[in-house]
């Protein structure tokens, strides 16, 4: 998989598009983001870190449920934390939400996309590659760092 860390082998290697959009998002696109309050943000837990990652998304709620659709698929950071650990939180509409991701190979993102947000699924079909459907089952809300015990971190 990785020789380096922070290095890529084999086929999780990213072309320079991705490279470049990634950089951006990563840089300068997420950190803005993240900050704003309605900004919609999936927090994982990273892989290896056990630290909370948030990062910005486009998707839509549909009741219990979020759908989003991840541009690099298998590829992305997010999307290997949910691999690791499905527990997530989603910040709607600046409310935190506990939920359980569901990464769905079989799902056709790009008519997924047709059912959520025209902007950002503009982009994601520009920018993407490998695109793959992420459904979150959510269980309710919790404030920022709260766990399911409400003993504070939601790390272990």
């Amino acid at each position: 998989m990785s020789s380096h860390a922070g290095q890529v082998n084999g086929p999780e290697r990213l072309g320079p598009k991705q490279r470049a959009v990634t950089a951006f998002q990563r840089h300068v696109a997420n950190p803005l983001l993240r900050r704003i309050p309605l900004q919609t943000v999936l927090e994982t837990t990273g892989r290896t870190s056990g630290l909370p990652r948030r990062t910005p998304i486009g998707g839509r709620r549909v009741g219990d449920t979020f759908w989003l659709v991840s541009e690099y698929g298998e590829k992305s950071h997010y999307i290997r934390n949910i691999k690791a650990d499905p527990s997530v939180r989603v910040r709607i509409r600046g409310r935190w939400h506990t939920g359980t991701a569901h990464l769905l190979p079989d799902d056709d993102p790009v008519a997924r996309l047709r059912t959520l947000p025209r902007m950002n699924s503009a982009a994601v079909r520009v920018l993407g590659s490998g695109l793959l459907t992420v459904r979150v089952d959510l269980g309710g809300e919790r404030p920022p760092g709260q766990s399911s015990s409400g003993s504070g971190s939601k790390l272990k």
